[in-house]
């Protein structure tokens, strides 16, 4: 498979443009090809009165025989057809001639659906081990007497023994009606929490060692309140990466929104 472009037009970039960042790629990543379209301006002809050429690339997403990577093999095409110039395939591509690149993916989707992404566990507060095998309790077929729930993208559970909490008169539309007790911590939302309990990092080390030890090496952390008070979180990704876990969601990072149901399922 290889470039395709408008019938009979072989335009090239102009020699004045070379250099100049004039080549916008744009790229569609599939799980079975990959297709590349490069447009970049070139000098009209009585044949071929455009100002731009078109250069449509479609490759193999997986072809390790002839490339390591599709989408950079489309761009190293795309400039071959636009300068006329041989671009080894194991060397550094010159991107002075590319203006912008834009990719979008379904791998990521195809692997969410298939169930074949990284095996991974989540690491959540003490006593909510099952909390997305629950849900938020909503019923949009409630009177269905067969319902097939989707299953969790996590293989493991890790409890950790800590909790904060909301001080919840913070919300009081008065401002400085009251004054926060003082071992309140004002949290990155302006709400002020409580810490009722550290976790004890001894221990949670030993089960994320554990883990590791089960040939898990990815792990999503989503605890109580991290939306606002993200210490917890922190202190859990450090330990982790410490032990050698290769990929490391926090909920707080990744989604730092109200609600621990849909923090997870992001952070998962």
């Amino acid at each position: 498979m290889g470039s395709s472009t408008a019938t009979g037009d072989e335009r090239l970039l102009p020699v004045g443009l070379r250099g100049k960042h004039s080549i916008r790629v744009c790229i569609d990543r599939g799980g079975t090809f990959t297709d590349c379209v490069g447009v970049f301006p070139v000098t009209p002809t009585a044949e071929h009165p455009g100002a731009e050429r078109t250069v449509v690339v479609k490759l193999l997403s997986e072809d390790p025989t002839h490339y390591p990577d599709a989408p950079r093999e489309g761009i190293r095409r795309i400039l071959e057809a636009a300068t006329g110039l041989a671009h080894a395939r194991d060397a550094l591509l010159d991107t002075s001639n590319l203006e912008s690149i834009r990719m979008g993916t379904t791998v990521a989707t195809n692997a969410l659906l298939e169930r074949k992404g990284e095996p991974c566990a989540l690491v959540i507060t003490r006593g909510f081990g099952d909390l997305l095998r629950i849900g938020n309790q909503a019923r949009p077929r409630i009177f269905d007497l067969s319902i097939a729930k989707p299953d969790v993208l996590y293989q493991q559970v890790v409890e950790v023994d800590e909790r904060v909490t909301l001080v919840g008169y913070t919300m009081d539309p008065r401002p400085g009606a009251r004054a926060p007790p003082a071992d309140a911590v004002l949290g990155r939302s302006g709400e002020h929490v409580r810490v009722l309990a550290t976790p004890d990092w001894d221990a949670v080390r030993e089960q994320l060692q554990q883990v590791h030890a089960a040939g898990i090496r990815s792990i999503a952390v989503c605890l109580m309140h991290a939306y606002t008070f993200t210490a917890h979180e922190d202190e859990v990704s450090r330990i982790a990466q410490e032990i050698g876990f290769s990929h490391v969601t926090l909920s707080s990072q990744l989604s730092p929104m109200v609600k621990i149901v849909p923090r997870a399922h992001s952070a998962t």
